[in-house]
């Protein structure tokens, strides 16, 4: 101790305390959204005075001062810009960044049920559970917590009362919905558990279909897999993907898989990207039985399912379109 110096020491306490604060970012994001505060400075159409958000806002007129040192927090994490900073806290005005548009539910790139849920207690509260789980032959902190995998749990109705959902695996077929409208040729099927599909309605390219991937997936040109395989283990992705191979026989080597996922890359620092892939693998770890994968990790896979050829295109930011042929 006595070769560490007293502004070392402060400096690495600050540290310290940030990682221990962090949460403050993500539940104070979540209040915003809660309030709906990027929809109404959006509507508001021009820069919004913090007066005229503040009585815009359902809040108990106790809480007013509140909102300002909330949006002090927001403006530090980049989700609002101030405009025509004054001395006068009401007078200064807010306007968008390009983060908080993809906070505005009616965006198509809207990240706000995906913040709803993961940061909803049945998903934040296994990360208390983790040393726990550790400790066990659990297969995830969310089984040592619930009782049951986070699957069974969704089964249960966890997501209702939502009035949005991105479905990123087939479910009740947001993506499919638009492959459809935008390739009339092509007949889409949505294939998910039974109960997931009961009672929804196709349209003229477009239909629902019930069962297990981890028995047979029905047959097609083309097998798509949105955000599914980073749920999975290796020995489980392996058994979807031969499941995949089977489905796409009938084509012989026109047919292929096409995988939206992560691909991470092993670079060093503290750069956003980085930072985002280490969240998503740990949100893996704790929630599912999956992980994020590197290239090498993807290849083996795709090589221990038989496949034979594989092309990875970086898109959609940190995912990438892996196309896998027999």
């Amino acid at each position: 101790m006595e070769s560490h110096n007293s502004s070392t020491l402060l400096k690495a306490q600050s540290h310290i305390w940030n990682h221990i604060c962090n949460f403050i970012n993500s539940m104070s994001l979540k209040c915003v959204v809660d309030l709906g505060i990027p929809d109404i400075i959006h509507n508001y159409g021009k820069p919004m005075p913090l007066s005229k958000l503040i009585s815009s806002l359902p809040i108990h007129p106790s809480k007013k001062s509140c909102i300002y040192r909330l949006m002090q927090i927001m403006t530090q994490s980049g989700f609002f810009y101030e405009h025509d900073v004054t001395e006068n806290e009401l007078e200064i005005d807010y306007i968008l960044t390009d983060e908080s548009i993809l906070l505005l539910k009616d965006h198509p790139m809207s990240v706000t049920p995906f913040l709803q849920a993961v940061l909803h207690p049945i998903l934040a509260n296994p990360w208390h559970e983790m040393s726990g789980w550790l400790k066990t032959d659990d297969p995830s902190t969310f089984g040592t917590t619930h009782g049951m995998s986070m699957w069974d749990y969704a089964c249960g109705g966890v997501f209702n009362g939502l009035e949005s959902l991105v479905d990123v695996g087939g479910g009740t077929g947001t993506m499919a919905k638009a492959l459809a409208k935008s390739f009339p040729q092509l007949e889409c099927t949505v294939f998910d558990l039974p109960h997931v599909v009961d009672g929804l309605q196709g349209g003229d390219n477009l239909n629902y279909v019930g069962g297990d991937m981890f028995k047979r997936i029905p047959p097609a040109d083309a097998i798509l897999l949105k955000w599914i395989l980073h749920d999975w283990n290796d020995e489980e992705c392996v058994k979807i993907l031969r499941n995949c191979k089977d489905a796409i026989a009938k084509k012989g080597k026109e047919g292929k898989v096409i995988i939206i996922d992560m691909v991470v890359e092993k670079e060093k620092g503290n750069s956003e990207s980085a930072k985002t892939q280490l969240f998503f693998d740990m949100l893996m770890m704790v929630l599912a039985t999956g992980k994020e994968r590197t290239k090498k990790e993807w290849v083996k896979l795709i090589s221990s399912a038989g496949f034979n050829d594989y092309k990875i295109t970086p898109v959609l930011g940190l995912r990438s379109v892996i196309e896998i042929y027999p």
